[in-house]
């Protein structure tokens, strides 16, 4: 099946650790629909993120996410769906904090998942979005 109406969105210089794309830009004639990879906290040369606080994580995976959906003409505004996994159900209030300041109206349906761990040494959080915007 020819699947040219899907447009990978890679950020300039993204190195992904396994085989997936950070997003896809899906045609759907008169919107796009745009699901993003789950994203954590930049790491380090080891693999490690930069920082251990919760809240600097949070922020830094939210900046990513409109960084990569500016690349596919989208904004934090144009999300429908947003699922977040934290290490730590405690850092709930903190993070849910952090993502009032992004998330307005109309807020994204969500979903929130304690996890074990992440596959980023310390990561604490990772958060994947679904977005539509009308061409």
């Amino acid at each position: 099946m020819n699947k040219d109406f899907i447009k990978d969105i890679i950020p300039r210089g993204y190195k992904t650790r396994g085989s997936y794309t950070p997003a896809n830009k899906i045609d759907l004639g008169s919107h796009y629909l745009i699901f993003v990879s789950g994203v954590q906290a930049p790491k380090n040369d080891d693999h490690s993120v930069v920082t251990d606080d919760i809240e600097e994580q949070t922020k830094f995976v939210f900046e990513d996410i409109i960084k990569i959906l500016q690349l596919a003409d989208a904004t934090i505004d144009d999300v429908v769906k947003a699922v977040i996994y934290i290490t730590d159900i405690d850092d709930f209030d903190k993070i849910s904090a952090i993502r009032g300041e992004y998330f307005k109206n109309p807020m994204p349906v969500s979903t929130l998942i304690e996890v074990n761990r992440m596959n980023r040494d310390g990561a604490k959080i990772e958060i994947e979005v679904t977005a539509v915007v009308k061409k």
